[in-house]
């Protein structure tokens, strides 16, 4: 009797832990329904690419212009993942505190960067043309018209991995924004003798 008890209580805990998991099961379901689609993708790089064209329309002073592509790129990039990216190895060993420094410093610093180089796009535009699947992200492509110059690609990168979606990576005819910066950034901190801070610092004079 009291064995059938005891199986009757294991069944009625495996019965319950059944339910859970399924429970969780259901509840995961939503976010994979939800993950990032080609059109999701494509539609955050067509309004990304709406506020460049019209920071460029705009006339404004470079000053105002590069403030402007600094919260274009906090709007629509992965700026987190970007900055951590760029500074390869050294960030596993960067407590928390040089990491949101150094991150804040490579935000305004790529958005100087990047936004002088749109603003040789005055007098053109950039039209995005196509998007697709690619590995573990989505690949929207555009175009650049520029006056007197041939049209050449900007291709963008886009992930939901950060919870939102989201461009972690472009290329600009050819050229790989992640794999340039690590380059650069690793040349600085060397230069820096490893130290985050002292990388930090000279970001912010860029």
């Amino acid at each position: 009797m009291r064995n059938d008890i005891f199986t009757r209580i294991q069944l009625g805990r495996r019965g319950a832990l059944g339910i859970l998991a399924a429970s969780a099961a259901a509840l995961a379901l939503p976010r994979a329904a939800q993950a990032l689609t080609v059109a999701e993708a494509r539609s955050l790089i067509d309004r990304a690419v709406a506020d460049v064209n019209a920071v460029i329309d705009s006339g404004a002073s470079e000053a105002s212009m590069l403030a402007s592509f600094e919260k274009i790129f906090v709007k629509y990039a992965d700026v987190p993942t970007i900055a951590r990216s760029s500074l390869g190895p050294a960030a596993r060993g960067a407590n928390p505190a040089e990491l949101a420094a150094y991150s804040k410093a490579f935000q305004g610093y790529i958005s100087r960067k990047y936004g002088r180089r749109f603003r040789e796009f005055i007098g053109g535009r950039i039209e995005v043309v196509d998007a697709r699947p690619l590995k573990t992200y989505f690949e929207v492509v555009s175009v650049a018209h520029l006056q007197g110059e041939a049209p050449f690609d900007l291709r963008w990168y886009v992930s939901d991995r950060s919870g939102r979606n989201l461009f972690f990576n472009i290329i600009i005819e050819g050229v790989n924004m992640l794999s340039s910066e690590r380059a650069e950034i690793g040349a600085m901190l060397d230069a820096n003798k490893g130290s985050i801070p002292a990388l930090t610092a000279a970001l912010q004079k860029i």
